[in-house]
């Protein structure tokens, strides 16, 4: 996938996964990595400019097994700028389909 096209996608991607649930940065990266490659080089400094954006909060929380996670939540802004994104998302979408499925069609 294209690079630009894919960094224009993961925020949209970062703030969908927690509006699930709060994550820790490495947590991201496995959840999203699933369905679209990046790595953590991609993902930390998109976290940093979403909590500079107040679209994120950062808070410790005590491992099982090492030192203290830093785990990302949405905040109402987050979760607003998220839904925004998926409607501009779901419409840019159906739109693409529409031109697409009528270039295969021999339409236009």
């Amino acid at each position: 996938m294209d690079t630009q096209l894919k960094k224009g996608v993961l925020e949209m991607c970062v703030l969908a996964v927690l509006k699930q649930r709060d994550c820790y940065g490495y947590e991201l990266v496995n959840q999203i990595s699933k369905k679209v490659s990046v790595s953590e080089g991609t993902i930390y400094p998109l976290l940093r400019r979403l909590k500079t954006e107040d679209y994120v909060e950062a808070y410790l929380q005590e491992s099982n097994g090492g030192p203290s996670r830093k785990y990302y939540c949405l905040t109402e802004r987050g979760q607003q700028a998220g839904d925004k994104l998926l409607k501009e998302w779901e419409s840019f979408n159906q739109n693409i389909d529409q031109l697409l499925k009528g270039l295969t069609n021999g339409k236009n």
